[in-house]
């Protein structure tokens, strides 16, 4: 059985690539005119100026918290099963007693919940697993660090309170 060849014969035009140079300088052109006489930039100035995203970006994580600031989560180790790449700690603890306003009784809390953010590629699956809603994916892409020690947080840094779908400290940042 013999191969048959696909590949097509350029033309003598094709070869010269003068077609795809010319095309090339016209959007060039083109942006450089919108640019330059028209002020017109697809650039942000970054520490003043800040990009919005979408609802559906996932950046840093957060754990909401409900009215009474008890943490929504109840240590079900779901999120910490499903992520692909192990970033999630929890170590449970039994939940005392008290008064919830919100009406829901949990019987189990976080003890401890740590989050690698250097490990974490973002995939957002701990958030889509989480029965009760609790762990968010924040509209915060500002993660740099200095140390690795740094880059791991922890519940402390974790509990902020909702406002809608979003974290209610992001409109702070900005």
């Amino acid at each position: 059985m013999a191969t048959i060849n696909v590949s097509k014969k350029f033309t003598a035009r094709e070869k010269s690539y003068i077609p795809a140079i010319l095309i090339g300088m016209k959007i060039t052109m083109k942006r450089f005119i919108a640019g330059f006489f028209f002020r017109k930039h697809d650039t942000i100035m970054y520490p003043e100026e800040r990009r919005n995203y979408s609802d559906r970006f996932r950046g840093a994580h957060f754990i909401s918290v409900d009215s009474s600031k008890t943490e929504n989560c109840t240590a079900c180790f779901l999120c910490e099963t499903i992520c692909p790449a192990e970033c999630i700690h929890i170590v449970a603890d039994e939940r005392e007693e008290e008064h919830n306003p919100d009406g829901v009784k949990k019987e189990k809390k976080p003890l401890s919940f740590d989050i690698d953010l250097l490990r974490c590629c973002f995939c957002g699956f701990c958030e889509e697993a989480c029965p009760k809603d609790a762990i968010k994916m924040g509209g915060n892409y500002e993660m740099a660090t200095s140390t690795r020690e740094e880059a791991i947080v922890d519940l402390n840094q974790l509990k902020r309170p909702m406002n809608g779908r979003r974290e209610m400290d992001e409109g702070k940042k900005k």
